[in-house]
């Protein structure tokens, strides 16, 4: 075993380790001193950054310097109040900042057209997550950062004081060696790349769900087991995770289809099983993704339209697949391209139509319209019911994918993991690594706590060096 020396490793090359380089950084700029960063990611060069890299990082904000008056009070709503709300509030209260920081390094964000439902406001980066790292890792190279791939967290080293002392790694050229440090920052991701995990917490099966990107396979649940073994209490819903519902002919990342509102979506038998309308397509697309995985035989669902979608306005932004749905000229023929029974499939969209209002005129994509199906129909559709008459018919089929998981490490509001008596002195994290989502996933949230927490971190572990210096 070799060994090296560093003040302050970060473990995981994403939003939320890039970000805490950032923050120790610009915090050693202030307090006018130079520390030795080393930053590690378990991904080859290039595949690096998790689902940071393929993600389109909408961050609920009402722009890049306003939190909206909501924030708070809905994610702790969202949480079942089971989300510290200090945690929430620091995350609030910083969230411009942080923004701002990335702005004056290069990154420029836009509010965009979020699919087609209403809802929150969002601002994006502009080239999405793999902006964020190609501008931040930029900063880092131009500080000397060392920076390793294909390198994965092993082990914490910790003193007999349960202090952090340093990191053993392990390599893919080096073999195993160990990093000393007086601070370990941990943004590695969750769980959602590592079958074994996923089937304890998930069930048998839960192996096997689809991946939402390339990136997503190397969040392997690494950083939570070993900073659980150095004492870490574990934290947020470990049977609760992120899933959204993609178009399983794709070749692209989160090939997403979020159209199914505005027709049915049925089994493989031709049956519906859900309110397609219960609530606007972000409130609705975890469930249903879940469902669509967990609950249906076969894992596949097939969303119905009729050609009317293309009436929609922008519709093109709810579909992130680039494979063309199957298309026909009749439902009889639609069951036969997609291998739905006939007689059920005509029976399921003749009853859906009888169910229908008389006057559609007030359908509006963006909004909770209140065209709702007859009261006596069941499954009911609560909104944006309107019957399919409209020749060619289209049908994309769906699968669950999973983007992240819920259940991590504790940590407060300064980013400090905790353990049974407090926080574990030189141990920081942030990121999916966290958990501090219960229930469902809140909307637009998961790259922003990224951010802001790792930007903490950063900060708040050369604070820590440099008291251990004096």
């Amino acid at each position: 075993m070799k060994d090296k020396t560093a003040d302050i490793v970060v473990v995981g090359k994403g939003a939320a380790g890039l970000t805490s380089v950032l923050g120790a950084l610009e915090y050693m700029v202030k307090i006018k001193t130079r520390l030795n960063i080393i930053l590690i990611d378990h991904a080859p060069e290039g595949s690096h950054g998790g689902n940071t890299r393929w993600s389109p990082s909408y961050i609920r904000l009402e722009a890049p310097d306003s939190v909206d008056p909501d924030f708070e009070k809905d994610l702790l709503e969202i949480s079942g109040g089971r989300t510290d709300p200090n945690y929430i509030r620091r995350l609030a209260s910083e969230a411009p900042k942080i923004i701002s920081r990335l702005q004056e390094h290069g990154i420029e964000f836009i509010k965009p057209k979020y699919y087609l439902s209403a809802g929150p406001s969002r601002i994006q980066p502009v080239g999405g997550g793999a902006a964020i790292i190609r501008n931040l890792e930029t900063v880092a190279k131009n500080s000397n950062i060392t920076i390793r791939y294909n390198c994965s967290a092993e082990c914490l080293v910790t003193d007999p004081s349960g202090r952090i002392t340093g990191v053993d790694v392990k390599s893919s050229d080096n073999g195993t060696e160990r990093i000393s440090a007086n601070a370990v920052i941990l943004a590695t991701g969750g769980f959602s790349g590592n079958g074994k995990m996923l089937a304890e917490y998930f069930g048998s099966g839960g192996e096997t769900i689809m991946p939402i990107s390339p990136g997503t396979k190397f969040n392997t649940g690494n950083g939570i087991q070993i900073a659980l073994k150095a004492g870490a209490l574990a934290s947020g819903d470990w049977r609760g995770m992120h899933a959204e519902p993609v178009d399983p002919r794709s070749r692209q990342s989160a090939p997403v289809v979020l159209v199914y509102p505005y027709g049915i979506v049925v089994d493989n038998s031709g049956k519906r099983f859900f309110d397609e309308g219960r609530g606007l397509v972000h409130e609705t697309w975890e469930q249903f993704a879940k469902q669509i995985y967990f609950e249906l035989p076969g894992q596949i669902a097939y969303t119905i339209l009729d050609s009317s979608l293309f009436d929609i306005p922008g519709y093109e932004r709810a579909i992130r697949s680039e494979v063309a749905p199957y298309q026909a000229d009749t439902i009889l023929d639609l069951a036969k391209k997609i291998n739905v029974p006939i007689d059920q499939l005509k029976m399921t969209v003749e009853e859906y139509n009888a169910a229908t209002p008389d006057n559609v005129q007030s359908f509006d994509a963006s909004r909770l319209d209140g065209l709702a199906t007859c009261s006596n129909y069941l499954p009911a559709k609560s909104n944006w019911s309107r019957p399919l008459v409209r020749p060619p018919f289209l049908a994309y089929p769906l699968v669950g994918a999973i983007v992240y998981t819920f259940g991590g490490i504790a940590t407060n509001h300064e980013s400090e993991v905790t353990g049974a008596e407090g926080p574990i002195p030189g141990l920081y994290a942030a990121g999916e690594i966290t958990g501090h989502f219960f229930g469902t996933a809140p909307n637009a949230i998961a790259m922003l706590r990224a951010l802001v927490f790792g930007w903490i971190a950063g900060r708040r572990a050369v604070e820590y060096c440099t008291t251990l210096t004096k």
